[in-house]
């Protein structure tokens, strides 16, 4: 661990930057995870009870009740990802 930036967080790469960086794959990394193991769950569900084929999957068009779920969903999910760039611009940390 090297230097710290004035909001007391340590910097562990070469800038902050890079920090941030990687935060935001970390972030990445477990949601994807998580997102990963319920869908192979639900597929293995679905194939193994016989309720829905692979081509039904590829042919669903989303009412736009779905859609507007999605969106609020992909808005809470960017803001988790970003969380790290978000901080610094709530609380004024100058950029190194």
């Amino acid at each position: 661990m090297s230097r710290s930036t004035d909001s007391n967080r340590p910097i562990y790469l070469d800038s902050k930057q890079m920090d941030q960086l990687l935060t935001i794959v970390l972030a990445l990394m477990g949601e994807v995870s998580v997102l990963r193991n319920r869908l192979d769950t639900l597929e293995r569900l679905a194939e193994a009870k016989e309720m829905i084929l692979r081509e039904e999957m590829e042919s669903y068009v989303p009412t736009a009740q779905v859609e507007q779920e999605r969106e609020r969903w992909r808005a809470d999910y960017l803001a988790r990802v970003l969380r790290a760039l978000q901080e610094d611009r709530c609380t004024g940390v100058p950029e190194e």
